[in-house]
């Protein structure tokens, strides 16, 4: 563990950049092979908005990781932050609830909230008015969304008290369990559950892009379902009732326009329809 860590905290750019596109193109390759959803759409050209707001993602972050390790820097010096408050614990305990309490403050917390404030939720709607939810959906964010994305991620990093090794860590696990969970890939259904009782499963997370409410509002989780487990906000819905996209923006052509998606969040807000819940 120790070498993990030493690694992740001088982890250079291209690096980074090689283990987010090597995760993209496994998922991208494995869902081609066992979809879940047989897609008559053109792959390539669904890709190219999603793809864009991938790029855009990296461009506001790396500028941006300075503050990240200028924050984690002081944390540690200072012996400041939950886990550093804690009883000395074994190294790769100390990691384990470092990247824990990190997917929480740097991603579910965010996530519901940007689903409760609706000026965030008109911006968060980017990565939710895609029709054909696949492992490039996972970081299908409006470039604001980005920064909103970074500020909690920094709070988290100051809260929790993780030195810069833990954070890059996380950030790199961060990437590659979205993209799991956004794959269009068919697990069987008992490997599915079971795995969603620890992590988020693809099956589970498809839930949350359901066009309706109260799904969309469920299963915000990145990388662990304990928080969606633990603060009642975890969902199931069968796969084959799932339908993808928001219902007050269901115009699919116009939703794969990278200036559309760019002014989505200026739009008039619409109220979502509630559907009954599926017993």
């Amino acid at each position: 563990m120790e070498t993990v860590i030493t690694y992740f905290e001088t982890i250079a750019p291209h690096h980074r950049v090689l283990l987010i596109a090597g995760g993209l193109t496994f998922f991208w390759l494995i869902e081609g092979g066992i979809p879940l959803f047989r897609f008559k759409y053109n792959k390539w050209k669904h890709a190219i908005p999603n793809l864009f707001f991938n790029l855009t993602l990296m461009i506001i972050n790396f500028p941006l990781a300075f503050l990240l390790l200028n924050t984690s820097d002081w944390v540690v010096a200072n012996n400041f932050g939950i886990i550093n408050w804690l009883p000395e614990m074994p190294l790769w305990l100390y990691a384990f609830l470092g990247v824990l309490f990190l997917d929480f403050f740097g991603a579910y917390l965010p996530h519901y909230i940007e689903h409760k404030v609706k000026p965030l939720w008109m911006i968060h709607l980017v990565h939710h008015t895609d029709h054909k939810v696949d492992t490039t959906t996972a970081n299908r964010h409006h470039p604001l969304e980005s920064f909103i994305r970074f500020f909690f991620t920094l709070i988290g990093v100051f809260v929790v008290g993780v030195p810069i090794g833990l954070v890059m860590l996380y950030q790199t696990i961060s990437v590659i369990a979205t993209q799991f969970s956004h794959a269009n890939i068919k697990l069987p259904k008992k490997v599915d559950h079971t795995l969603s009782y620890f992590l988020v499963s693809p099956d589970m997370h498809k839930v949350h892009h359901h066009y309706v409410l109260p799904y969309t509002d469920s299963n915000y989780g990145n990388i662990f379902s304990i928080w969606d487990r633990l603060l009642g906000t975890y969902k199931k819905l069968d796969t084959d009732k799932i339908v993808y996209g928001v219902d007050v923006f269901p115009d699919e052509i116009e939703n794969g326009k990278i200036w559309t998606l760019l002014k989505q969040p200026f739009q008039k807000y619409q109220k979502p329809t509630i559907m009954p819940e599926d017993k």
